[in-house]
């Protein structure tokens, strides 16, 4: 049931413009308990039309409109039927919804032919949403997934400083122009030093990403490329907050003569030397390492991982640096006073990527000294896309399927939330957990917190 709710003079808000053109009603998805929403009567199918008279065109817009403390809601039920809701609360108190989606018009696209772009190395006939390429800056702002630039407008600009969007996350490749253009395919992807000086006047933070391709933008192109975005790292200035180096992924099923090469562990070794050089140049001179390298150049070096407090204030974790070596600090904190024995025995297997494998045996085998409680880690190569030594979120359900027939699971497979699409059951392949647990015949239980990873194998 609808009604107006008082928790507690609105004026133009030029954050968000009077739009035009359309844009779909906001779907909600669900509902927080005890929030004002719940409330109101709002419920899971519902979609926001309006706020004060503006569409909000995506997540972003929402939360500026709901800052105010006077709220004139248009919503659509799930019967078709249009409400005008008016709230009064305290200035920036959420509603409690949660949306469907982040955008509520269309998504930006990218309009770049990168090589090495891991969506056009897939097979054909999987779900929709696995081939979108998002480059929306928005997406970026958000949820720090990562942008080339190369399709925004006057507008989109426009919003970014005007909203503030900072910071943006940017896959720069190199700044240098012929490079950049050769590796995105795109004349206009020239401009990136421009536009990362737009950012600096602008006052918008960035954190960039470098993807090496042996041969293409590595050795003195990459030494220019962190150098000249380190130019925008001053005291007074910080615009470039970080660089993660990350090696190139080849799948099986990319085109032939796309003139990539895979990263051997002779040449990620001579990387990590390299890096590891500059790193200590722009200690002495920023007083920060400034940029670091993807977990996988150490893994598949063959080298220990670099110390915690090496990665600083782990500024890209997200985007796999560090992340491991994080992991391992939780584990090794969480196993330090493990119980000697269980009152139920039990017996599991943990399913990672073959390139963590070693690095997860010292942790195993302090498990394994628990009386009652045994567990077998596999490190499995990914058949699906045809990479040996692969991370652990780009296995697949046919990988699992090939990789664990005949072995001895126990009483159930755990495996970490990395596998799998946000929200859902569906491992990269389309397949879902019940079909692989269907062909493995045990069952799948997904580990979704690092903290309590130990605590849930041990149960």
């Amino acid at each position: 049931m609808w009604q107006e709710i008082n928790y507690k003079e609105d004026p133009e808000d030029s954050l968000v413009p009077k739009i035009t053109y359309k844009i779909k009603p906001a779907e909600i998805e669900s509902i927080e308990a005890n929030s004002i929403a719940q409330a109101i009567g709002f419920e899971s199918g519902d979609s926001i039309i309006s706020i004060n008279g503006k569409k909000p065109r995506d997540l972003i817009d929402y939360q500026i409109l709901i800052s105010e403390e006077i709220l004139d809601i248009s919503v659509l039920d799930k019967n078709n039927e249009i409400h005008n809701i008016n709230i009064e609360k305290d200035q920036d108190v959420n509603l409690g919804i949660n949306f469907k989606d982040a955008l509520f018009d269309s998504i930006k696209q990218c309009n770049n032919r990168c090589p090495f772009c891991f969506i056009d190395q897939q097979p054909s006939g999987k779900r929709k949403s696995l081939y979108i390429k998002d480059d929306d800056y928005r997406l970026s702002f958000l949820y720090g997934s990562y942008l080339t630039l190369t399709n925004l407008k006057k507008e989109d600009w426009e919003r970014i400083a005007l909203q503030k969007l900072s910071p943006l996350f940017i896959s720069v490749h190199a700044t240098d122009p012929a490079t950049r253009e050769k590796l995105l395919k795109n004349k206009k992807a020239g401009v990136i030093l421009d536009q990362i000086s737009w950012f600096k006047k602008n006052s918008i933070q960035i954190h960039a990403q470098i993807v090496v391709c042996p041969d293409i933008n590595d050795g003195d192109i990459l030494e220019k490329s962190i150098f000249e975005l380190a130019n925008f790292h001053k005291k007074n200035s910080r615009t470039v907050l970080s660089v993660a180096i990350v090696p190139v992924g080849l799948t099986k099923f990319r085109p032939e003569n796309d003139g990539l090469k895979s990263i051997s562990p002779e040449y990620a070794r001579k990387t990590i030397t390299q890096v590891e050089r500059i790193q200590s140049s722009l200690q002495n001179t920023l007083g920060t390492r400034f940029c670091w390298l993807a977990d996988e150049w150490y893994l598949i070096a063959g080298i220990n991982l670099p110390s915690y407090k090496t990665y600083e204030n782990m500024p890209q974790e997200s985007n796999g640096v560090g992340s491991i070596r994080n992991f391992l600090k939780i584990l090794n904190e969480k196993s330090k006073n493990l119980p000697k024995k269980i009152k139920h025995p039990k017996k599991v297997s943990w399913i990672v990527g073959k390139l963590v494998y070693e690095a997860l045996i010292p942790t195993v085998k302090k498990l394994n000294l628990i009386d009652g409680f045994k567990i077998n880690l596999y490190g499995l190569p990914s058949i699906y896309w045809g990479q040996d030594q692969v991370v652990t979120g780009l296995l697949t359900g046919e990988d699992l399927i090939y990789g664990l027939k005949n072995k001895d699971l126990g009483e159930a497979v755990y495996i970490p939330s990395i596998m799998l699409k946000l929200n859902t059951d569906l491992f990269l392949d389309d397949k879902n957990i019940k079909e692989v647990e269907s062909q493995l015949n045990t069952k799948i239980h997904v580990l979704d917190d690092s903290n309590d990873i130990i605590n849930t194998l041990i149960g």
